[in-house]
């Protein structure tokens, strides 16, 4: 069975489209097509059934589709082996990210260091990453923890702590602090309930018993922040991407104010498959991750259930 094949045959039983696959791929789609017909003449069962208008894995389909993961998995992990014995590096990475502010510092001293290193990185829900991982098709994540699998290695990086962001004109600017009961009091523009900042604030003011109700829901940080800025309300953020707004000059007229403890918060950290190959590349990369970031405590968090 030649390994191509499993190739091919990995993009249909992910997009179950073949011409989607075939994009991917970067072939034609009858020529797609003809290559899983071969391979379903050299197994002797069919491994895509059509009903109606959609593609559906057969039960064999999907066993080969979890060993051809597998086998592509390891054939990739040989290379790099044998390209490290040889003195060749690997000069890309592919990582998946809850949030790009949380690495968006560590990008740029990296490329500095690194520059000939190609980067790729992926804004991921954080069982997006999980399954980019486990696919091959991601190198590592950087995620909210805990991912419980006992596939992935998992390395706490930093704390991300919520962060309340208001117009500058606000009373509640000139405080050192405020509590999630003052913050309940506001006109709110938050998350909606299915992303993760939003379920976090929900479950430390439910500890309280203190009821948010906002008055706008947004999807994005860029929305609600300029909702502040046109003193619609006030929003609830992750640290580190509020921060970023004040320490470049990238907005004014907001001022980021600290909650008082309990501030709800949740660990940010690195995840990698457990059986991936430290080639030299990947090292150097989880290497400037942690050197700073061992044991710290800092602030950010995003996105549906990330």
């Amino acid at each position: 069975m030649e390994h191509r094949l499993l190739e091919y045959f990995i993009a249909v039983g992910e997009d179950l489209h073949f011409t989607k696959a075939a994009e991917r791929l970067g072939i034609t789609q009858p020529t797609l097509s003809h290559q899983i017909r071969l391979l379903e003449q050299e197994l002797g069962t069919s491994l895509i059934q059509r009903i109606g208008k959609k593609n559906y894995l057969t039960q064999a389909g999907a066993i080969l589709l979890e060993h051809a993961r597998r086998v592509v998995y390891e054939v990739e992990q040989a290379k790099l082996e044998i390209g490290q014995i040889t003195g060749v590096q690997r000069g890309q990475l592919r990582i998946g990210c809850s949030g790009n502010h949380l690495l968006e510092d560590k990008l740029i001293s990296f490329h500095r260091q690194y520059p000939g290193i190609e980067l790729t990185v992926l804004e991921l829900a954080t069982e997006e990453t999980r399954a980019g991982l486990l696919a091959n098709q991601l190198d590592l994540g950087v995620v909210f923890l805990p991912l419980q699998d006992e596939q992935i290695v998992s390395r706490p990086l930093f704390d991300e702590a919520l962060v309340l962001v208001v117009s500058s004109q606000h009373a509640y600017a000139e405080l050192p602090e405020v509590t999630l009961e003052q913050v309940a009091q506001l006109p709110l523009v938050l998350f909606p309930p299915k992303f993760y900042v939003r379920q976090l604030l929900d479950t430390a003011c439910a500890d309280q018993g203190i009821e948010i109700r906002p008055v706008m829901e947004l999807s994005t940080m860029e929305s609600q922040v300029q909702m502040v800025i046109h003193h619609v309300g006030g929003t609830v953020l992750p640290g580190s991407y509020a921060r970023t707004l004040t320490s470049t000059n990238r907005r004014g007229g907001i001022t980021v104010v600290p909650l008082a403890q309990p501030v709800p918060h949740k660990n940010v950290g690195l995840v990698y498959r457990r059986s991936t190959f430290m080639d030299p590349t990947l090292q150097a990369f989880i290497d400037h991750l942690t050197e700073d970031h061992e044991g710290a405590v800092q602030g950010s968090i995003l996105a549906p259930k990330r």
